[in-house]
C-alpha cells in the first residue's frame, strides 16, 4: 500500500495577516542574528570571527570536505569563504589539498592548531547555545529539531 503524502494545509497569505511573532523565517534569522551577535564579542578577543569559527566547527566535525560543500554546510558564500580560508590557512589552522581524482578541487582540513582553536571558541558557542535553550525541555528540543530538517529537506538544494 502506497503511502499518501500528507495534505498541504492553507496558510494567511500576507505577512501583515500572519504577524512578524508568528513567522518563523523571522524568528530563526532573529535567533540566529542574537546568537552571533553573542558570541562576536568573546570571538573578537580571541582575534576570530563569525565565519573563520563557524568554518573551524564545521572542520571539527566533517573534516576534509571540499570547498562547494564547505560553502554549503557553513552557509558561506565561496567568495567569503575563499577568503576565511586564506585567513585560517595563514595561521596555520587549516591546510587545503587537491582531491584524490580531480586537483581542480580542493578539500580542507583542519589541522591540530585548528582544533586546538576551536576548542578555545566552543565554550562561548556552547553557553550561547544553552541559553538559547534554557527552560525547554528535551522532548521539545527534540522536536524543535526534527522540524528544523524536515524543513531543510524542503527547501534543500545540495544533498547535504
Amino acid at each position: 500500500m502506497e503511502a499518501k503524502a500528507p495534505e498541504r494545509r492553507e496558510r494567511i497569505s500576507t505577512l501583515g495577516q500572519i504577524g512578524l511573532e508568528q513567522f518563523a523565517p523571522y524568528l530563526m534569522n532573529r535567533i540566529m542574528g542574537r546568537y552571533n551577535a553573542t558570541l562576536r564579542d568573546d570571538l573578537r578577543r580571541q582575534h576570530r570571527t563569525i565565519p573563520q569559527v563557524r568554518t573551524l566547527a564545521v572542520l571539527s566535525v566533517t573534516d576534509g570536505v571540499t570547498v562547494g560543500d564547505l560553502s554549503v554546510y557553513t552557509v558561506i558564500e565561496q567568495s567569503t569563504l575563499s577568503r576565511t580560508l586564506d585567513a585560517l590557512e595563514a595561521h596555520g589552522l587549516v591546510r587545503r589539498e587537491p582531491g584524490d581524482t580531480d586537483s581542480r578541487v580542493r578539500k580542507v582540513f583542519l589541522t591540530d592548531e585548528g582544533r586546538a582553536e576551536f576548542n578555545r571558541a566552543w565554550p562561548a558557542m556552547h553557553e550561547a547555545f544553552e541559553q538559547m535553550f534554557e527552560g525547554i525541555e528535551d522532548s521539545e528540543y527534540a522536536g524543535l529539531v526534527s522540524t528544523l530538517q524536515k524543513m531543510l529537506r524542503n527547501i534543500r538544494k545540495h544533498d547535504i
